[in-house]
C-alpha cells in the first residue's frame, strides 16, 4: 500500500460487515487509525481485531447511530485512543426491500430514515467539531444510485438516499472554509451480507446486472478503494459530489 492515509484517524460507521468492514481494512492498510463502529459490538470488535492482527491500529465501539448518547460514547473511545479525528465515514445503512409507500408502515419508514439519514446528522454533529479542531479533514458518506433514481429501492430507502446526497452537498458548502471536504459514494449493486439474501430469494433480479457494461455486481473492496481516494489528498479538488460507482448501471 502507498500510505495515502498515513496519520489520519477515521471514524467508520457500519464497520462490522460489508462495505464498512472493507473500508476499515483498506484505510488501515493505507496507514489510517480506525475507530470501527457498529450496532453489533462483536462484529465491530472483530473488524478492529483483524486490523490489529494485520499490523494496523484500531479500536471498536458498539453504537446505534440513531442514539446520541451511544454515538457520543463511541466518539470518546476514539478520542481516548488516538486523540482526535480527521476522517468520518458515514456508512451505516439498511434496505427497505423495495417497499412502496402504501405498503410501508411507520416502523419501517422510521427505521430506514433513522439509520440511513437521521444518523448522518447525529454522527456528524458528534465528530465534525473534532475534525475542525484538528485542522480539517474529510467526510465520506454512503449514498446510492437511488440518490438519483427511483426503482433501486422503495419509498423510504430512495428518500433516505436522496437526502444523504443533499446532506453531503450542504456539508461541503458550509464547511469548506474550515478545511473540510465532503463527498458521497453512490454505489449500484454491491455483493454484501445485506444484498445477498435479497438476490438469493429472487435470483432473477441478478439478470439485470449481467446486462450492465461491467457484466457484474460490485464487491465491497470496489467501494473501499473509492473511499480511500475521496478521503485522501488525491481528491483534494473534489467537493460535494456524489461519485457513482455502479459498473455502468445508470447508462442502461
Amino acid at each position: 500500500m502507498s500510505g495515502k492515509l498515513e496519520g489520519r484517524v477515521a471514524f467508520v460507521t457500519g464497520a462490522g460487515s460489508g462495505m464498512g468492514q472493507a473500508i476499515s481494512y483498506r484505510f488501515a492498510d493505507e496507514g489510517a487509525k480506525v475507530v470501527a463502529v457498529d450496532v453489533n459490538p462483536e462484529t465491530a470488535a472483530a473488524t478492529a481485531a483483524t486490523i490489529v492482527e494485520r499490523g494496523g491500529e484500531a479500536v471498536s465501539a458498539g453504537a446505534d447511530v440513531r442514539d446520541k448518547e451511544q454515538v457520543a460514547a463511541a466518539v470518546k473511545v476514539g478520542l481516548d485512543a488516538f486523540g482526535g479525528y480527521s476522517t468520518l465515514i458515514l456508512n451505516a445503512g439498511i434496505f427497505d426491500n423495495q417497499t412502496p409507500l402504501l405498503e410501508c408502515d411507520d416502523d419501517l419508514w422510521e427505521r430506514v430514515i433513522g439509520i440511513n439519514l437521521l444518523s448522518a446528522y447525529i454522527v456528524t454533529k458528534a465528530v465534525l467539531p473534532h475534525i475542525i479542531e484538528g485542522g480539517g479533514g474529510t467526510v465520506v458518506t454512503t449514498a446510492s444510485v437511488a440518490s438519483f433514481l427511483a426503482g433501486s429501492g422503495g419509498a423510504a430507502y430512495t428518500t433516505s438516499k436522496h437526502g444523504i446526497l443533499g446532506f453531503t452537498k450542504q456539508l461541503a458548502l458550509d464547511y469548506a472554509s474550515k478545511n473540510v471536504r465532503a463527498n458521497a459514494i453512490c454505489p449500484g449493486a454491491v455483493d454484501t451480507g445485506l444484498t445477498r439474501p435479497f438476490w438469493e430469494a429472487d435470483p432473477s433480479s441478478l439478470e439485470l446486472f449481467s446486462a450492465v457494461p461491467a457484466r457484474r455486481v460490485g464487491d465491497a473492496d470496489d467501494i473501499a478503494r473509492l473511499a480511500v481516494f475521496l478521503a485522501s489528498d488525491d481528491s483534494s479538488f473534489i467537493y460535494g459530489h456524489g461519485v457513482v460507482i455502479d459498473g455502468g448501471f445508470m447508462l442502461t
